[in-house]
């Protein structure tokens, strides 16, 4: 009987959480906890509202909570990877992060969790991003690509490493990395976008001017496209004026 109530009581926080009705969720979790003290969704589920709700200190908790009963809550690992990293407590923060890296590569082959993966690629960007603004191109490049083997669809991220191509000096890579973006997703204007301003920064106008145009013909709302290649224009018919 308190088996039953139990699965009816999580189904039910689960509906809550979705609707974002968080308040009305956490008194079904509570009432989870005084039926089971040890019910692992109902203090994972707790410590994510808590943290929408900006209550640090208790999600770090109930984080903890979720992990000293199942240490290999790899979500719950994450999770609290990020919110020690957001108070400055680096070390504890790479620390639990790595635990869960090593977990996660101690599954089995062939055995991938889309999810999971995808939260592993937001911290490995998180890191490349703060590399990248130390100048620290080689530990960025590292991460971007830990990003792209993680979630491949994150297209983002492959512009990001051909600017760090480009910031090294090596401009061909960055190129190249571009131009076979643009090529297996013509419908991704950002590459366009991203290849003409390489274009630009490396002297060739015109070059740089058809990307914009391509890219605006493919999405004629881009204001950014449309911005570069007005800026570009207005540039070249100064020079040709003078």
């Amino acid at each position: 009987m308190e088996y039953q109530r139990e699965v009816h009581l999580i189904a039910k926080a689960r509906e809550l959480y979705g609707k974002q009705q968080y308040s009305k969720a956490m008194m079904v979790l509570e009432e989870m906890i005084e039926l089971n003290s040890r019910n692992i969704e109902a203090y994972f589920y707790m410590a994510n509202i808590f943290h929408i709700k900006g209550q640090l200190g208790k999600a770090i908790k109930a984080f903890q909570k979720v992990l000293e009963l199942d240490p290999c809550h790899t979500d719950a690992s994450i999770s609290l990877s990020v919110l020690y990293n957001d108070i400055g407590r680096y070390e504890d923060a790479k620390k639990i992060f790595e635990t869960a890296n090593d977990q996660v590569k101690t599954q089995k082959e062939g055995i991938q969790d889309p999810h999971i993966n995808k939260k592993f690629a937001l911290k490995h960007f998180e890191l490349a991003e703060m590399y990248f603004s130390y100048n620290r191109y080689e530990e960025a490049l590292f991460e971007y690509n830990k990003v792209i083997s993680l979630d491949p669809e994150n297209l983002e991220t492959r512009i990001k490493i051909a600017k760090v191509y480009s910031k090294k000096g090596y401009i061909t890579k960055a190129f190249d990395e571009l131009k076979k973006l643009k090529n297996e997703y013509p419908g991704f204007i950002q590459a366009r976008i991203a290849l003409g301003l390489l274009y630009y920064g490396n002297g060739n106008a015109l070059e740089a001017q058809t990307e914009w145009q391509n890219a605006l013909n493919k999405d004629p709302s881009s204001e950014e496209a449309r911005m570069y290649l007005n800026l570009s224009k207005g540039a070249t018919e100064t020079n040709l004026s003078m």
